[in-house]
């Protein structure tokens, strides 16, 4: 709910600057066509030599806006508003040629305030509505978008079928924590009660560790199932929600990045949005920097969930994701590259001993 509350505000926090300067320009638009030229040359900064007009022989799109048109056209549009608000006489070429950038400005800006939808009526500040705001909260995403794809209609055997695929898994957990995983917590729990000290509890380290690989290897993989497979496909129907990939195929990852954007496609889709780019844009540092920070804010939130499970605050699965840094350059080198198979070993061995050996540190310690 944080992660849809932050994406709702942050998205429309920055159309609804868009439409200020969209409606700043229509404003300078209209001061424009009521402005009488004079004949002679102006000298009014800027000259008309120095605007850039090559883009304005293409269809303004927002993803040309973001990615293709270099800074300059930013700077022109402010000189051109700088230029109409002095007050100072301008020339016929340089109101033609004002007017054409700005109009071209705004309909980039127009296109930017439709975003995803295609619906007339949808686009920004349209979607300012209690009905829009609540039906993303109950939607399976936590990127906020004007318009998503839907669908025609529920398919109700599909939902009855996933809502007792959901049911059913968590029997079957519950089954295998309370056969094999529960007894080893007794025991950890057996042993801090007599008073054995940490180097004995360490000695059962391995023998744990052994009991607690494939009950955690099923109880991860049931997870993963249980909530993208049957919970948000569940919500997904009974919400007419189109976009069904919540997952990628992480079981063929061949490396740790591969599988930080497999394996859990929303939250991976949030990350890229609004801790990825923003990092980039507001605090203006490199890809790699980025992705730093990315990371350590995952594994922060992660150790977040381990403080409220555990009630212990130890940092083990934050030094275990952080790992996945130079586990993700190692799969870059000569050694590793192009050798899917040996990839995907080594990502598998870190799935299978990575959760076993995260609760036995935290039952031990």
């Amino acid at each position: 709910m944080l992660m849809k509350q932050h994406s709702y505000a942050f998205y429309n926090g920055y159309l609804s600057s868009l439409y200020k300067q969209r409606e700043l320009l229509l404003a300078r638009i209209k001061e424009l066509e009521r402005i009488s030229p004079i004949s002679s040359p102006s000298a009014t900064e800027p000259p008309v030599s120095d605007i850039h007009t090559a883009h304005l022989a293409k269809v303004p799109s927002a993803r040309e806006r973001r990615q293709s048109l270099p800074a300059e056209n930013i700077l022109d549009a402010e000189k051109i508003v700088a230029a109409i608000d002095s007050g100072e006489p301008l020339d016929q070429e340089q109101v033609r040629v004002f007017e054409e950038v700005l109009k071209w400005e705004v309909d980039a800006l127009s296109d930017e305030l439709r975003g995803k939808s295609t619906e007339p009526g949808r686009e920004y500040p349209n979607n300012l509505t209690l009905r829009n705001h609540y039906e993303y909260i109950v939607l399976p995403t936590v990127v906020y978008e004007l318009q998503y794809p839907r669908s025609g209609s529920i398919n109700w055997y599909y939902a009855a079928e996933k809502a007792a695929a959901c049911f059913g898994i968590i029997f079957v957990m519950i089954m295998i924590s309370q056969a094999f995983i529960y007894p080893v917590v007794m025991d950890t729990v057996r042993m801090k009660e007599e008073g054995v000290p940490l180097a004995g509890r360490f000695r059962q380290f391995p023998w744990m560790l052994l009991d607690l690989i494939f009950p955690f290897m099923m109880e991860y993989l049931l997870t993963w199932y249980l909530i993208w497979e049957t919970i948000l496909n569940f919500l997904a129907e009974l919400t007419y929600f189109a976009d069904r990939g919540f997952y990628g195929a992480w079981w063929n990852c061949v490396s740790w990045d591969q599988f930080a954007r497999d394996w859990n496609r929303p939250v991976h889709n949030f990350l890229l949005r609004h801790v990825y780019h923003s990092s980039i844009s507001a605090m203006k540092v490199d890809k790699h920097t980025a992705t730093l920070i990315t990371f350590f804010l995952s594994a922060c939130v992660h150790e977040l969930i381990m403080w409220c499970i555990f009630k212990k605050l130890r940092g083990y699965l934050l030094f275990l994701q952080m790992c996945q840094l130079p586990l993700v350059r190692l799969s870059r080198t000569k050694w590793l590259r192009n050798r899917a198979t040996l990839g995907n070993v080594i990502f598998w061995l870190g799935i299978f001993t990575g959760p076993s050996i995260l609760c036995s540190l935290y039952l031990i310690l």
